[in-house]
């Protein structure tokens, strides 16, 4: 049997980032659906905006400069954890050949 994947979104709740993170955990949910374990969203303070799958880093705000847009996530949980499906209209056209 093989495990799916884990996302955790650990977000600053004294920056009122609950909206972010849940419309995040909703786009990864639509697109992935039952192909993940879960979607985790983890209150946290000081800034944090990280997401994590199985507990590597895919995106941290403070790193990486602001926050992602839905694709570019779906794109790096995909390269992670699906490298052969097809992501549709959110794969960039350069992904595309």
């Amino acid at each position: 049997m093989t495990t799916l994947p884990k996302v955790t979104i650990t977000y600053c709740s004294q920056c009122n980032w609950l909206l972010r993170a849940a419309w995040m955990s909703q786009e990864l949910l639509s697109t992935f659906s039952t192909d993940l374990a879960q979607v985790t969203l983890i209150p946290a303070t000081g800034g944090i905006y990280q997401i994590t799958v199985d507990d590597q880093l895919i995106w941290d705000r403070k790193t990486m400069g602001g926050f992602p847009d839905a694709a570019e996530i779906k794109r790096r949980l995909r390269a992670q954890c699906f490298p052969d499906r097809d992501l549709g209209h959110n794969e960039k056209k350069s992904d595309n050949p």
